[in-house]
């Protein structure tokens, strides 16, 4: 028996010709572009067999007679039994103009080459999308009743199978898949497709959601989904019967599910919430047209749409498909499989086949490089305060991963030092001695970088200035309130200002600005501290909602503790959870990768809830602290010892030990 196959080397094809092969002295002769024929030897080892068996023919399926050589036609004509054309755009996001020529043209273009070798039988492998959006059951014999053909590939598969019924003068038969998804046994699949549309959204709900929880899913219409070993067994089996000529045989399953049945499948699959609440897309057929497109014409609402699908990798046209309107009679392939042993699985059985692939093959995130090399490597990144503690934890991470590492800070002698830990290590940081808490040393800082870097890629507003002292102990120090003032708040933002003209003439920048943890607990003592970093943390909310347009992003960090010398002073610290330089370098690299809003501990994140719902309780709880731990004797002006603690204190203290942040 000897084959002609279009479309061997895609999903369906590759693994039809393997089924094929398996047919005893069977030749297979596929289509191949002469640019592909590198291809072949893999194709052939995976086939398993040797070149006799297989063999390349050179064409390209928008040529006419697929622009194959005259030799090949003449060697070809009358030896090919089974004809079997797969070749097609099988995408619903391709554009109009390359369905038209693959779909339509393509077979046109296959017909003729068919007719032109005299070939035994013709199979065209189409698709269930040729009935449109047919309102019921479309059945077997149905052809021209088909509607709602707007959609492109809905066309260019109704029009290629027409092509085939009207053009076709040898016997002809005609296959309609479902909607082909990964091999039922091993999950296999080749592309992001169909459901898989959704894993993302599945995914995210089991990141943030335990499993046990419930979930509001979304009903829609039946949809049909095979495997793509059941499609491959069923065209390999039905064709080889006789008395097929213009016949056509749905390969679906003959259950179906509706949209939120399928989501609720993989979301058990996953390992993620369930879907135990359903709401009717139905409904949504009921807003006017002229309402969704009036909506839709405000930019705010249609942004926000397109973040959406973006983020969750959706295509636009994929809503559109959620009330789909048809079922699928399949009474021929069943009759025709009967005996044979192929029949459609039950979706429930292999469903976590699929998922597990794609989660260890196809999920977007596994081919983005989350590394900070892959982030800032050959980037300009500035970290403010770099030459001690936090920031020169972070420039040492930012160096080995290749950045230009640029850190600035008062002392020369420690940003001296910094640059030669650096060279011992093998990297370079560049070193430029700044006051942040000076504006005009602020400007001429931004213009130096600007005339010698062209400005930074990563700004890391770490320089900072922290007071441990009661709002009680400063009535006679106000200058605490406007130092801190102007470092942690003033100082910031002229150097992010300086930098943002260059960013968004660029079309691009990440910002990081270090706040503190006791922005979100209000932490007593430290009114001058916490103050000008939420003036900071507020500044930055407005930032981000202006420049989120431009390619510009902020990320605030809340950060804990962190045990520097900024911290020193106050020896109370010594017994409490803090984090090592390290750990917030960490941080701020986590920043970098994932541009996430803001980075706050869970330490920081409850206290912000407590604050929120029971203010008082929290108010509370704050002014026990504040009470049990009094200012350190640094704060108080008084150097004769250590502050005494009170055995409630120091109890709390050993308490805090086991808090991990």
């Amino acid at each position: 028996m000897q084959y002609f196959v279009t479309g061997a080397t895609g999903f369906i094809g590759k693994r039809l010709v393997k089924k094929l092969l398996e047919r005893k002295g069977s030749v297979v002769y596929f289509l191949l572009r002469k640019e592909s024929a590198g291809k072949v030897a893999e194709l052939r080892s995976y086939w398993g067999v040797s070149a006799a068996r297989a063999v390349p023919v050179f064409g390209d399926l928008t040529a006419r007679k697929l622009g194959v050589a005259t030799e090949d036609v003449k060697k070809l004509k009358g030896q090919i039994d089974h004809f079997h054309h797969l070749a097609a755009v099988y995408d619903l996001s391709a554009d109009t103009e390359s369905q038209v020529a693959v779909n339509i043209e393509g077979t046109r273009n296959t017909v003729e080459f068919a007719k032109a070798i005299d070939a035994g039988h013709f199979h065209h492998v189409s698709s269930i999308a040729a009935a449109g959006l047919y309102e019921g059951v479309f059945r077997e014999d149905m052809f021209e009743e088909a509607e709602g053909l707007d959609h492109p590939y809905f066309l260019t598969k109704h029009e290629s199978e027409k092509i085939v019924r009207q053009d076709c003068k040898m016997p002809w038969t005609v296959y309609r898949p479902a909607m082909v998804v990964g091999d039922s046994q091993t999950g296999e699949m080749d592309k992001i497709d169909g459901p898989y549309y959704f894993f993302k959204l599945i995914q995210r709900m089991r990141q943030l959601l335990p499993p046990w929880m419930p979930a509001v899913g979304l009903e829609g219409g039946r949809v049909n989904i095979v495997p793509v070993d059941f499609v491959v067994n069923a065209i390999n089996v039905i064709s080889h019967q006789p008395s097929i000529g213009k016949k056509c045989f749905h390969l679906v399953d003959p259950v179906g599910y509706r949209v939120g049945d399928v989501l609720d499948i993989f979301s058990r699959a996953a390992h993620a919430p369930r879907m135990n609440l359903f709401v009717n897309a139905a409904l949504l057929g009921f807003i006017p047209k002229g309402v969704k497109k009036s909506l839709m014409a405000i930019a705010p609402v249609r942004r926000v749409r397109n973040a959406v699908l973006k983020d969750l990798g959706l295509p636009e046209d994929m809503l559109t498909f959620v009330n789909y309107p048809t079922r699928f009679d399949c009474r021929e392939t069943l009759a025709a499989l009967k005996g044979s042993g192929v029949q459609c699985p039950n979706l429930k059985d292999y469903a976590w086949r699929l998922w597990d692939y794609w989660e260890r093959h196809l999920d977007p995130e596994l081919f983005i490089d989350r590394t900070l090399k892959g982030t800032v490597a050959g980037k300009v990144v500035l970290v403010t305060g770099g030459s001690s503690g936090i920031g020169l934890a972070a420039a040492h991470k930012f160096a080995e991963a290749g950045a230009t590492t640029i850190i600035c800070g008062r002392d020369q002698d420690k940003l001296d030092a910094a640059c030669q830990e650096a060279r011992d290590k093998g990297y370079e940081f560049i070193a430029y001695a700044t006051d942040i808490a000076d504006m005009q040393d602020c400007d001429r800082f931004v213009q130096q970088l600007v005339a010698d870097h062209g400005g930074v890629d990563f700004l890391i507003n770490n320089a900072g200035r922290s007071i441990r002292r009661a709002i009680e102990s400063s009535y006679d120090r106000f200058h605490d309130f406007e130092r801190t003032m102007q470092l942690n708040y003033f100082g910031c933002l002229r150097v992010t200002m300086g930098f943002l003209p260059g960013m968004v003439e660029k079309r691009k920048g990440h910002v990081v600005n270090i706040s503190s943890i006791g922005v979100l607990t209000n932490a007593p003592r430290f009114s001058a501290y916490v103050a000008s970093k939420a003036a900071l943390d507020a500044w930055t909310r407005c930032a981000s909602s202006e420049f989120a347009d431009q390619g510009i992003t902020f990320t605030t960090i809340n950060m804990p503790l962190v045990r520097t010398p900024m911290i020193a002073p106050t020896q109370i610290y010594n017994n409490v959870p803090t984090l090592s330089p390290e750990e917030a370098a960490d941080m701020i690299a986590q920043a970098c990768i994932f541009k996430p809003v803001r980075i706050a501990t869970r330490l920081g994140t409850v206290g912000q809830v407590l604050h929120a719902l029971v203010p008082r309780v929290a108010q509370i709880a704050m002014n026990t602290s504040f009470r049990m731990f009094p200012d350190s004797t640094a704060a108080k002006g008084d150097k004769s010892g250590k502050p005494q603690l009170s055995a409630e204190a120091i109890a709390l203290q050993q308490m805090m030990r086991g808090i991990h942040f």
